[in-house]
């Protein structure tokens, strides 16, 4: 295989709603920094929300990864969903699903003071050459040969013993 063609995850984003509420948002910065083992970033509204919320308000926490760190704990996340993920929650090079209860993950143990919670994952996925398409290059595109299906995402995943269902 043309090693310019070998897919790599990109990024892997962990992101948990908290709806403003100053101590839910504690609780998840906790979380995540705990398992992630990275400082995690408060997300605020970027404008009035439907339901009240005034621009630059806190609304969650997320953390993104990359490399190693993203692909270990890639493999725990799919154990916790007990390695399935639905057809249509898999998309041309991203793939994303929930983890409804914090304690599904291996090696963690349930924490008085965190309580059970759940959180988003998203996964993003690349091939080398990607970066011609993050430049500030006013039309750099890249080839559609190079793009992502969803196809070989589902591929990908396969690698790690996931099955897409549905």
């Amino acid at each position: 295989m043309n090693p310019m063609q070998e897919i790599r995850i990109e990024k892997l984003d962990l992101n948990m709603g908290c709806a403003g509420d100053n101590k839910k948002i504690e609780i998840a910065q906790k979380f995540l920094e705990k398992i992630t083992g990275q400082k995690s970033l408060v997300t605020l509204t970027k404008k009035r929300t439907t339901f009240g919320a005034a621009k630059g308000r806190p609304m969650g926490v997320k953390v993104t990864l990359r490399k190693k760190k993203a692909e270990n704990l890639l493999k725990d996340l799919f154990e916790a969903v007990d390695n399935k993920v639905k057809s249509n929650q898999v998309g041309g090079g991203i793939f994303s699903f929930g983890v409804k209860e914090s304690i599904d993950l291996p090696n963690v143990k349930y924490d008085p003071e965190i309580g059970i919670v759940g959180f988003d994952v998203s996964i993003a996925l690349e091939r080398p050459g990607f970066r011609v398409k993050r430049r500030s290059i006013k039309n750099a595109k890249i080839g559609k040969k190079h793009l992502i299906t969803k196809e070989q995402t589902i591929e990908w995943l396969k690698k790690f013993g996931v099955e897409v269902v549905g």
